[in-house]
């Protein structure tokens, strides 16, 4: 059951009212029965993407870009899945989580950050309905009713928010029309997985329309905590389930004569379940293959155990074009949330020391908070018509960005009370306020001429980031615990206190991108482009264990990348293929764990990368489509001299160790960064004699081995993962769709990542899911 606060319900009860009003229109529309006309792109076989902003096809882009929409999108993202469901769909894409539903991590071409601090910076942005959310929690809004996803890999420092180096994932709405429709679907499976979605789009005259849309996705507690019920234990009797409840109403208006457009959007969330199950000693010594027993339905944990997050966002998107000069486009845009995750982090509810076995671990360690990232920006850019050839834009953004957050740490008494009651066992609550503010300037500009077309563009940006942390632990680092305070917790006990410190950085940055694309024939180009990408100063605010307020500098990319995308056959065949390289100074990364199990910011001096990706579609007949897609990513930190604390007990390190005990990273690859990537989807409708017709989807993604940490260690090297999906319908002559389906059908399970400072601990990917679903589009 949801909690009760205002946002959770409101989003209730705006889901609520978008399937109600599905149910009530369904009956008496049964005889509208076809769909809406698809886009000239579909029928003609073009593949249109608005990876410069705006829409073009897509190998006219001088960029690496994938767009998934349509039946693919629909099928990868049935089950009840989250964002993640993308990872390894398109070319050097991963998606991964310690923290579940509320919190993805993203990796293109290997760049990203495993950090899982509510202030931790990543260089991949997620870009949703044209606004840039910077803060991960918020990066995790569900997708539903899309009309497409794309994601650009490499530098975007020129056109899109901040925060750009490795690429960008871009999640495009669908708009309200002029057309009443809509649809709604069902989906039941496995462990009571339920994955309800509606959308109705409704014309209000005098140039007004409107579109409402909700999703409602479940899963039950799967996993039997074998622990429940043991004396000290709180942990609940089962775990990873989750209710995750999401709406979006829009209105857009179009002027009389077509020159001005206004689109308005609000959207809501409600989530609650449980955090990312945390596994103690899942990994045998030695070795990445999980021990004997392991039973991914069964875990053993002693420790408060919860995650609920409400959200809410709203946008205002005007255009108003100028006959002769071009269209100036506002997008105003404010997010919020309130996250709050409490996990038994130690994964395990035996301590003994040595701590290899299932369930074994050394110390108890509960963790949990509450985080609020509020995010307001603007942004005003002006586009020009095209003058002999010739195009222009230019804008100004403007981002602001309050975060607050809590860390607990929960008191675990070893004579055998274990945990006690929630409110009266902190021994830590250390309290975080940061401010970030970002200000950009930026113009490009197109120059076509004959067969060739030559882009360039530039964006300043500068940024200020300010975080003060304050409060008491019993872990509180001995840098602050001689200030000699002390904090009365609410167990009665005094802590060391920490006033309040606080630590500030700001800079500026120029990024650029120049590019040049050559029509071979009239459907085949080359391109190349380079680019830079720049993300802002650090600041790193954990205080425990060790850890003290660090910064870290700016970093900056260089890439370059060359290739061909075209159209052959008469539209039959669509291609991209590329090759990069890049090149990342004074890349800020995150030591995480360690015997001490401390944080700190790490800047590795040199980041280098290198790689190749390619993209098939291939329609060889009516009704019958084969995409693929794969790439190769090389990653090497180049980092002489520079160590780091490694895991914590048990584990078997690979990299050689310095004469402080630190492990040398120098060489290794960047972590969640695998070698090969690689995906296949296959569709196929064919129509029957009584009107209807028969649809069968299957679609495959794989990656190679990555590496969790920074360091290199034979347990945290994760194992590749193939997952697979398969999908088989029926669709009778008056629009409904009955459909089978099944995800990670071979239900290969792997770890997906790990925790080092107190044990072999992992986390897994998701179990196989079998289902039926029910669909009708009117």
């Amino acid at each position: 059951m949801l909690k009760t606060d205002k946002t959770s319900l409101a989003a209730s009860t705006a889901c609520a009212l978008v399937l109600g009003a599905f149910a009530l229109a369904l009956p008496g529309l049964a005889h509208a029965d076809e769909p809406a006309p698809a886009a000239p792109a579909a029928s003609s076989g073009e593949i249109v993407v608005t990876a410069t902003r705006r829409s073009e096809r897509a190998r006219d882009v001088p960029i690496a870009v994938t767009s998934i929409s349509g039946d693919k999108l629909d099928t990868i993202n049935s089950s009840g899945l989250d964002i993640r469901f993308l990872s390894s769909r398109t070319p050097s894409l991963q998606i991964e989580s310690s923290f579940g539903r509320a919190y993805p991590r993203f990796y293109i071409r290997g760049l990203g950050n495993t950090d899982y601090d509510p202030n931790a910076a990543q260089p991949v942005s997620v870009v949703y309905d044209d606004v840039a959310l910077e803060n991960p929690m918020l990066k995790s809004f569900p997708v539903f009713d899309l009309s497409a996803v794309e994601v650009l890999r490499g530098p975007q420092g020129t056109l899109f928010g901040r925060n750009t180096p490795a690429g960008v994932v871009k999640l495009d709405s669908a708009k309200p029309t002029d057309t009443f429709g809509g649809y709604g679907s069902v989906e039941w499976g496995t462990y009571d997985t339920i994955n309800g979605e509606a959308a109705l789009n409704v014309p209000l005259g005098g140039g007004f329309s409107s579109r409402f849309s909700g999703i409602v996705q479940h899963r039950d507690n799967w996993v039997t905590n074998t622990n429940y019920g043991a004396a000290g234990s709180v942990a609940p009797a089962k775990l990873e389930g989750y209710t995750d409840i999401a709406g979006r109403a829009q209105i857009a208006y179009v002027s009389p004569d077509g020159s001005f457009h206004a689109l308005y959007n609000l959207h809501l969330r409600g989530l609650d379940g449980s955090p990312r199950l945390f596994r103690a000693g899942i990994f045998q010594q030695g070795s990445n293959a999980f021990v004997p027993g392991f039973d991914p339905s069964k875990a053993g944990i002693d420790g408060f155990s919860s995650q609920s997050m409400s959200q809410w966002g709203t946008n205002l998107h005007l255009d108003k074009h100028f006959d002769g000069l071009g269209t100036l486009y506002s997008i105003t845009a404010y997010e919020h949330a309130r996250v709050e995750s409490t996990g038994d982090i130690d994964g395990g509810a035996n301590y003994v020391y040595p701590t290899t076995g299932l369930g074994n671990a050394l110390f108890a360690d509960n963790t949990g908070g509450v985080t609020r990232p509020d995010e307001f920006s603007q942004e005003l850019r002006f586009v020009s018509d095209e003058f002999n050839g010739i195009r222009l834009q230019g804008g100004a953004y403007v981002f602001t960005q309050k975060l607050t957050y809590s860390e607990f740490d929960y008191a675990y008494n070893y004579a055998g009370a274990g945990y006690t009651t929630r409110k009266a066992d902190l021994d830590q609550d250390i309290e975080h306020n940061d401010r970030n503010t970002n200000i950009g300037v930026y113009g490009s500009g197109e120059y076509k001429t004959g067969k060739l077309s030559l882009r360039a563009g530039a964006r300043y940006s500068h940024d200020r980031k300010r975080d003060t942390v304050w409060g008491y632990s019993s872990g509180l680092s001995s840098v602050y615990a001689d200030l000699g305070a002390t904090a009365m917790a609410p167990n009665g006990n005094s802590y060391p206190a920490l006033a309040p410190q606080t630590a500030s950085v700001s800079g500026g940055y120029v990024t650029w991108d120049a590019s040049a694309t050559y029509a071979i024939t009239p459907k085949v180009n080359f391109y190349a482009r380079a680019a830079t990408g720049y993300l802002g100063s650090a600041v790193q605010d954990r205080v425990t264990f060790g850890s003290i307020q660090n910064v870290a500098g700016k970093q900056t990319t260089l890439s370059a990348e060359a290739g061909f995308k075209g159209t052959v056959l008469d539209g039959v065949v669509n291609f991209a293929v590329d090759a990069y390289w890049s090149r990342t100074k004074d890349m800020t990364l995150t030591e995480v764990g360690g015997v001490g199990n401390s944080a700190a910011l790490v800047t590795v001096p040199r980041v280098y990368g290198k790689g190749a990706e390619a993209e098939l579609d291939v329609r060889p007949f009516k009704g019958f489509t084969l995409s693929g897609s794969g790439s190769y990513n090389y990653t090497v930190m180049r980092a002489p001299g520079l160590g780091i604390p490694y895991c914590g007990d048990g584990c078997t390190l690979t990299n050689p160790v310095n004469d402080n005990g630190l492990a040398l990273i120098d060489g290794n690859s960047l972590p969640q960064a695998p070698r090969w990537v690689g995906s296949v989807n296959a569709h196929y409708e064919w129509p029957l004699a009584n009107g209807g017709k028969m649809v069968f989807n299957t679609d495959w993604a794989h990656r190679s081995s990555i590496n969790y940490f920074l360091y290199a260690a034979s347990e945290f090297k994760g194992r590749s993962l193939t997952e697979g999906g398969i999908k088989v319908g029926y669709t009778t002559p008056t629009g409904w769709e009955f459909a089978f389906f099944g995800r990670n059908i071979l239900n290969q399970i792997r770890a997906i990542s790990a925790i080092d400072f107190n044990n072999l601990t992992g986390m897994i990917n998701d179990p196989r899911i079998w289902g039926g679903s029910l669909r009708k589009s009117f």
